[in-house]
């Protein structure tokens, strides 16, 4: 069982959606880095084998976020494989077009590659990385977006790591 339990950034002083968050962004002209936790109660491992291997449920489990999953090529949990996203950002219905670029059971992450779609109108690159941590019965969710803004004057992601972050305190409130 999940349980959703604290939500801290360690990216800039933010406040989306009536939640304050704080920490230090890595910021570098154009390039970026945002990092984002989530403390859960146990089930470090139900989340990571959801995204791995059961990412067509998350319309049922985050139904105002993901509206459809679609595996495109390869296989489900496997590395190079081609995904498809149709996603709300912003109240805004949006594509992603990623390739699962690392895998790795023991830091139970997935990097993937956003090759295509909504972000890349603003972003010359954009990848976007998850581990759990877990430590005795609670987990920590990490999100990491490392990021390129075509130009200066786009922003930077952070209501796109929101996103990520709230999108675990949905998958938990699905599995209470």
């Amino acid at each position: 069982m999940l349980a959703f339990h604290q939500q801290r950034y360690i990216s800039d002083i933010f406040s989306f959606a009536s939640l304050s968050f704080f920490g230090t962004a890595k910021r570098m002209g154009l390039k970026g880095k945002m990092i984002g936790q989530t403390e859960i109660k146990a089930g470090g491992d139900v989340f990571h084998d959801i995204i791995k291997m059961r990412p067509h449920e998350l319309n049922k489990m985050t139904p105002q976020k993901v509206q459809r999953f679609t595996l495109l090529e390869g296989t489900l949990g496997k590395v190079g494989s081609k995904i498809f996203w149709h996603y709300n950002h912003e109240g805004k219905d949006k594509v992603a077009k990623e390739i699962i670029e690392e895998i790795s059971e023991e830091k139970q992450s997935i990097r993937f590659k956003v090759i295509e779609g909504d972000l890349m109108e603003i972003y010359k690159s954009f990848y976007i990385t998850y581990h759990v941590d877990t430590n005795g019965p609670d987990s920590l969710v990490t999100w990491t977006l490392e990021y390129e803004k075509l130009k200066e004057e786009y922003p930077h992601p952070g209501t796109m790591l929101s996103w990520f972050l709230h999108m675990v305190e949905e998958i938990e409130a699905h599995h209470s």
